[in-house]
């Protein structure tokens, strides 16, 4: 029987890449206040594939897998948050003109691999408040190739 994980010490971050379509392996700016991350392990879509021979069950193949468009990450509303997401955006929009991407990271600190994938963000807008409440908000990033494990990148300095 395996030993169970704890999502403390996760850290999810991002870097520009340098030269287009290679994944930074250090500089990952950590993106503070994240509170959950959404699962990216959806269901792939079955194909069926019966053909009339088949006389008691239906045959299927895998199909495409669906994130479901943006990803929302949520996070308590800080000072801090919102001037490193207000910096990505910008360095996405900066890459973006020079047809580079930002990577994404989820890094584990009990596991031997990060979850990389590349995406663009959305601009914070207004998150809902209410009476006695922590204010929180939802981070969107649309992914723009699959996310995949690979060794995980080096700490910034």
């Amino acid at each position: 029987m395996g030993i169970a994980l704890s999502t403390a010490g996760v850290t999810f971050g991002y870097a520009v890449e340098t030269t287009k379509g290679t994944r930074p392996t250090s500089g990952y700016i950590d993106i503070p206040d994240i509170k959950e991350i959404p699962e990216m392990n959806p269901e792939p879509e079955t194909l069926e594939t019966t053909t009339l021979s088949e006389t008691e069950y239906k045959t299927y193949i895998e199909g495409l897998k669906d994130l479901g468009g943006a990803l929302s990450f949520l996070a308590n509303y800080t000072k801090e948050l919102e001037t490193v997401w207000s910096a990505l955006v910008s360095a996405y929009e900066t890459a973006k003109g020079s047809e580079l991407a930002v990577w994404f990271e989820v890094k584990h600190p009990d596991l031997d691999k990060s979850v990389f994938f590349t995406g663009q963000p959305s601009a914070m807008g207004l998150p809902a408040m209410g009476v006695n409440a922590v204010l929180e908000t939802n981070l969107y990033i649309t992914p723009t190739n699959a996310p995949a494990w690979n060794t995980k990148s080096t700490t910034a300095a």
